[in-house]
C-alpha cells in the first residue's frame, strides 16, 4: 500500500487522538511519535480529520499532474460527484472552465463511472443468483475487508469503482489520455496506485483549490441541472440505492455508513446473520461528501446533501454499457495481522500498567484503545507504550510526588490564588501544631499563618529566598522560601524548622557574651593589681633615693 498519509514527526503531541478515533487501530507509538502501520491502514482519513496538531498531511500530487500538462498528452479530469457540495453553487460547467485555465483539456463527472458500476450491480443481482453483495465503491471498505474480513471476500463486488470505470471509458475515447480524478477521499490515491494505467494521478479537492489559489483562478457559479444525472446521488448516504431498480424479489436493500457499523455489519455477516441482501458501504459517515478533506475544514452534512439532491436528475447518463467481463476487480487477502499473544503475556503487560485486578482495568480509553486488554495486546505487538496509560502515569506521578511530600524534613503548604490552603504535609503540621490536614484544607491561611508574606510574592511576582521567620504563636522559628507557580497558580510554601539550630545559636552566644565579661573583669582586676604595685613600687623608691642621698651626702661630709 502506498503511503498516501504521511506524519509531520515535530508536530505530533502524544494526545492520542488519532488512536482514539482510528476505527482499525493501524497506529503505532514509538519514541513519542505516532506512526501509521501501513499495511493495516485502511486509509479512511480520520486520523487527518481529528488531529489537533495537523501532525497528518496527505502526500499531494499536484506537481506530478503539472508534469502530465507539460506532456503534450490530454490530460481530462473524473470530477467526483461531491464537489457540488465542496465547491458551493459552481456547477460542472463551471468547474470545467476554471480546470481549463489550468491547463486540463477537459473536465467529466465521475458519475458516468457511476452510472456503469450500478448498472453492473443491477446486473449481477438480477443473473448471478448471490446470497449478500457488498458494493466495492469505496476503497477503504474494500481494504477493510480485504485485511480485517477475509471471509467476507467472496461477498464483496467483483466491479471496479466509478473512478476506474469513468477512466477507462475516458482512456476508450482518448487512446493518448491521462486522467487525473479530483475528489474528498485519501484512499483513492492509493486505488490508484495499486491499480496502474487506469488513473494517472489524484487530487484532492484541497490540492485543487491551493493550486486556483495560486494562480488565481475562481470558479464561475454555472449551474445548469440536466435530467439524465441521476448518479450524481452517489457521494451521499443511499446515493447507490438511488439509482438502482430495487426490484429483485426476496433481496433486501439497505445502506450504511461509517467504518464502525460497517464493521458490525460485516460481523453479522460472518455469523451467519444476514442473507439476501445488497448492501452500500462507506467508510465516511455521510459518504463521499462526508470525505476527510471534506471533513477536515467544512463539515455541513444537511446543506451538503440538498446541493447534491438539487443537482442529481432523474434519469441515468446517457453512456455506453461496457461487458460484465471488462468490469471484473479481483480483491485478494492483504495479510497485516501479528500473532495474538498469549494470556500469561497479556497478564504480564497488565501487572507493569498497575492493573493487578479486574477493577483496576477502568477501560476509560485515554490510550486510545477500548480496553486495558487491547492496550496491553498492542504493547505486546510493539504497537503501544506502558507510558500512554493515563490512569497509569496519574497513579506513578501521585506515588511518587506524595512519596517525596511526606518524606521530606521540610514543611509544606499550597496555597491557590484566594490564599485557600490547597495542600499541608505533615512536617508543616508538626511546626504548626495541626493535628490533621483536613482541619486547614480549604480555609483560608490567615487561620494559621500570617499571610503578608504570600501576598507580597502574589502581588509582586517575585520570590522570596531563605526567609528567616519566627512564628511567636508556635514559638517557632523558621527559614521560609515561597515561590508562585504561574501554569498552576498556586504559591508553594517550604519552611525549613530552624527552631532547635536558633536555640543553639542563642545558647553559644550566651557562652561568648559571658565569656567576654569574665575576661573583663579578669583584665580590670589585674589592672588594679598592677597599678597598686606600681605604686608600692613608686613609693620604695622614693625611700631608697633618699636615704642614698643622704649617704652619699654624709659620705661626702667626711
Amino acid at each position: 500500500m502506498s503511503n498516501c498519509l504521511t506524519l509531520k514527526k515535530s508536530n505530533c503531541k502524544n494526545c492520542y487522538k488519532c488512536i482514539r478515533n482510528c476505527p482499525v487501530k493501524a497506529i503505532r507509538f514509538s519514541g513519542n511519535q505516532a506512526h501509521i502501520i501501513g499495511n493495516e491502514c485502511i486509509l479512511c482519513g480520520q486520523c487527518f480529520v481529528v488531529c489537533p496538531q495537523n501532525a497528518k498531511e496527505i502526500v499531494d500530487e499536484t506537481e506530478k499532474v503539472k508534469v502530465f500538462l507539460q506532456s503534450g498528452d490530454p490530460v481530462i479530469v473524473s470530477l467526483a460527484p461531491s464537489f457540488i457540495a465542496n465547491y458551493e453553487g459552481v456547477g460542472i460547467d463551471g468547474m470545467r472552465d476554471a480546470l481549463k485555465k489550468l491547463g486540463f483539456f477537459d473536465v467529466e463527472e465521475t458519475a458516468v463511472g457511476a452510472t456503469i458500476v450500478k448498472t453492473e450491480y443491477e446486473r449481477m443481482l438480477h443473473e448471478d443468483n448471490r446470497d449478500v453483495i457488498i458494493s466495492s465503491c469505496c476503497h477503504s471498505i474494500n481494504l477493510l475487508i480485504q485485511k480485517y474480513f477475509p471471509a467476507q471476500l467472496d461477498y464483496l463486488a467483483d466491479v471496479v469503482s466509478p473512478m476506474q470505470a469513468h477512466c477507462r471509458d475516458i482512456k476508450r475515447r482518448y487512446p493518448n489520455a491521462k486522467t487525473v480524478f479530483i475528489g474528498p477521499c485519501v484512499a483513492k490515491k492509493d486505488e490508484a496506485e495499486y491499480y496502474e494505467g487506469v488513473v494517472d494521478g489524484v487530487l484532492t479537492f484541497e490540492e485543487l483549490t491551493k493550486w486556483m489559489q495560486a494562480e488565481h483562478i475562481t470558479p464561475e457559479s454555472r449551474i445548469a441541472k440536466i435530467s439524465e444525472s441521476r448518479a450524481r446521488f452517489f457521494p451521499t448516504t443511499g446515493g447507490i440505492l438511488k439509482t438502482m431498480a430495487q426490484n429483485e424479489p426476496g433481496y433486501t436493500y439497505l445502506a450504511i455508513d461509517g467504518v464502525e457499523n460497517c464493521i458490525a455489519a460485516l460481523r453479522d455477516i460472518a455469523d451467519n446473520k444476514i442473507h439476501k441482501c445488497f448492501i452500500e458501504m462507506s467508510a465516511c459517515v455521510g459518504s463521499c461528501i462526508g470525505g476527510p478533506v471534506m471533513e477536515k475544514y467544512r463539515r455541513s452534512p444537511v446543506k451538503d446533501y440538498v446541493s447534491v439532491a438539487n443537482f442529481a436528475g432523474e434519469k441515468d447518463f446517457n453512456v455506453a454499457q461496457p461487458d460484465a467481463l471488462s468490469l471484473k476487480k479481483h480483491f485478494s487477502l492483504i495479510e497485516h495481522k501479528l500473532p495474538h499473544p498469549s494470556d500469561e503475556e497479556i497478564e504480564a503487560v497488565l501487572r507493569q500498567m498497575g492493573k493487578f485486578r479486574p477493577e483496576h482495568e477502568l477501560n476509560c480509553g485515554s490510550c486510545g484503545y477500548n480496553t486495558c486488554r487491547e492496550k496491553a495486546v498492542a504493547i505486546i505487538q510493539g504497537k503501544a507504550e506502558i507510558s500512554m496509560c493515563l490512569p497509569y502515569l496519574k497513579d506513578k506521578a501521585e506515588s511518587f510526588s506524595d512519596t517525596i511530600v511526606k518524606n521530606t524534613p521540610n514543611g509544606l503548604i499550597v496555597l491557590n490564588e484566594k490564599l485557600e490552603v490547597q495542600q499541608i504535609n505533615e512536617a508543616a503540621r508538626k511546626i504548626m501544631n495541626i493535628r490533621y490536614a483536613s482541619d486547614v484544607l480549604g480555609e483560608n491561611v490567615i487561620r494559621i499563618l500570617d499571610p503578608s508574606s504570600f501576598v507580597q510574592v502574589l502581588q509582586t511576582g517575585r520570590d522570596l529566598r531563605d526567609q528567616r521567620v519566627y512564628f511567636a504563636e508556635y514559638q517557632r522559628y523558621v527559614e521560609q522560601t515561597i515561590v508562585y507557580d504561574k501554569d498552576s497558580r498556586h504559591l508553594i510554601g517550604i519552611m525549613r524548622d530552624i527552631t532547635d539550630e536558633e536555640a543553639e545559636r542563642e545558647k553559644k552566644e550566651n557562652i561568648s557574651r559571658q565569656t567576654i565579661e569574665v575576661a573583663d573583669k579578669v583584665v580590670d582586676k589585674q589592672m588594679r593589681i598592677v597599678q597598686e604595685i606600681a605604686s608600692l613600687l613608686g613609693e620604695t623608691a622614693a625611700e631608697t633615693k633618699i636615704a642614698l642621698s643622704k649617704l652619699k651626702e654624709s659620705i661626702s661630709n667626711e
